[in-house]
């Protein structure tokens, strides 16, 4: 039969199950850990690419800013050498011609570095728009500079023809070419912001993908540990309904020997009483008859017979307060009622403490067991008092009404703490008034004497034996 039980370990757990059960937790930690790691993963990913798109639109922004500032100083150079030509070669006076020449100087320089700044931003000779207007407006300078040593007279003949002819067309022609230059620099920033979002779109492929394999790996885990906690659950409850089978059990248990313990003391009190009492009483019947036939000259054996006959009274009073105590035959045969003030009265004689007891309206057609619990509860709490309370007086009350019957049991003695004091006493009382689905509390506390109130509900049969 042994063989078959399915063998467990300390913790109660099956021994095979135990692995198992070490590897779900392996499994569930390392999936947690993979999927917190996935996440800092995540995290960690999306700073970075962030980080590397705000770089990305600044620095191409910044670009395209230095590139078009460049390229607005090189048109409003063009402009503006235009302007001084035309007034270098229109005006008279030969001082102010040559102070036009040497503005023009100057813009030319400006011009040439506004256009290095420009390729510096990024943008080389390699770039067809940038290098044709580099030529051009080399060939720009060499076309004008020959009108740089004319005299008056050919300023005056040549300036007009010259204008028309030479400036004004090569210049509107490299502004137009700066024009296609800054449509290059809108198409680099026009590439930047492709590059931006080329970025974050495999950013997004990567999250996307990262996500994905996260969600998966969670709800795996999640799944393993449902999974897990529902067995948990099911062995939870499979162990709670056994721990309640066996509570059930011992309370059966309980219940089954106190009747047993019942049954052996009446069936031991009547035992002495019937035949030890009645032995006991012959005797003293036989020893009477013996000591009527004895001459009254006889002293010794009449003397011997008197202390005979007086051992022979101390045992049977003896065995009847024996037999009293193992179970009152007053219980079975007058009821409750006599049975505790026989009870409380004994003690109280015994003792020397007051024991007042109320119990007036109690029907004397209580069940046995009824009986028997709150006797033997009384017995047990007054031995209780009387042994460690050293209290002064004892009120018990027995109340019955409709549906419950009622005892309270109060002294004035030293108490003690109810909450950490339990002894077998007080166990057994309370299982006795659980036994019968009654409620058992007990209130006391050091130096504030002690109460004990007892509620039993009374069955159908019995709830109307009274009121």
């Amino acid at each position: 039969m042994g063989s078959s039980e399915e063998t467990k370990g300390s913790n109660g757990t099956p021994v095979e199950d135990q692995p198992t059960r070490s590897g779900v937790r392996l499994v569930s930690l390392v999936g947690f850990g993979a999927v917190l790691a996935l996440m800092a993963i995540i995290g960690a990913e999306s700073v970075r690419v962030l980080h590397s798109i705000e770089s990305e639109n600044v620095e191409v922004t910044r670009d395209y800013l230095s590139r078009h500032h460049a390229l607005d100083r090189v048109r409003s150079s063009l402009y503006l050498s235009g302007t001084l030509v035309r007034d270098y070669l229109l005006d008279p006076d030969q001082g102010r011609a040559r102070s036009r020449l040497a503005e023009l100087q100057e813009v030319r320089a400006q011009t040439n570095a506004a256009l290095d700044e420009y390729r510096g931003d990024g943008l080389s000779e390699d770039v067809p728009q940038l290098a044709t207007l580099r030529a051009e407006l080399a060939e720009y300078w060499t076309t004008i500079s020959p009108s740089f040593d004319w005299d008056a007279g050919q300023r005056r003949s040549l300036s007009y023809r010259f204008l028309e002819q030479q400036l004004l067309p090569r210049r509107d022609a490299m502004l137009r070419l700066a024009d296609r230059v800054d449509g290059m620099n809108e198409a680099v920033l026009k590439a930047g912001g492709l590059r931006s979002a080329e970025i974050y779109r495999s950013f997004r492929s990567r999250i996307v993908a990262i996500l994905t394999i996260t969600l998966g790996l969670g709800i795996g885990v999640a799944g393993l540990s449902i999974t897990q906690i529902l067995r948990l659950e099911r062995d939870a409850r499979l162990r709670y309904q056994e721990t309640v089978r066996a509570r059930s059990e011992l309370e059966n248990l309980s219940a089954k020997l106190v009747d047993a313990q019942e049954e052996e003391r009446r069936t031991i009190s009547r035992e002495l009483h019937d035949e030890v009492g009645q032995s006991l009483s012959a005797l003293l019947v036989d020893l009477g008859n013996v000591l009527a036939t004895v001459p009254e000259e006889n002293i010794p054996a009449r003397r011997l017979l008197d202390t005979v006959k007086r051992l022979a009274e101390q045992s049977l009073q003896s065995v009847r307060n024996r037999a009293l105590l193992l179970r009152p035959s007053m219980l079975d045969d007058f009821g409750l009622v006599p049975a505790l003030r026989w009870q409380t009265r004994e003690a109280s004689r015994r003792t020397g403490t007051i024991i007042e007891l109320a119990a007036e309206e109690t029907a004397d057609e209580l069940p046995d067991d009824y009986k028997t619990c709150v006797y033997r509860v009384v017995q047990e709490a007054l031995n209780n008092v009387l042994k460690h309370s050293d209290a002064q007086s004892v009120q018990i009350a027995v109340h019955q009404e409709k549906d419950r019957l009622l005892l309270s049991i109060q002294d004035d003695g030293k108490g003690f703490d109810a909450r950490h004091t339990r002894g077998l006493g007080l166990v057994g009382m309370e299982e006795r008034v659980r036994h019968l689905g009654g409620v058992f509390v007990i209130q006391s506390k050091p130096g504030q004497g002690t109460h004990l109130r007892v509620d039993l509900p009374l069955r159908g049969e019995s709830s109307g034996l009274y009121g």
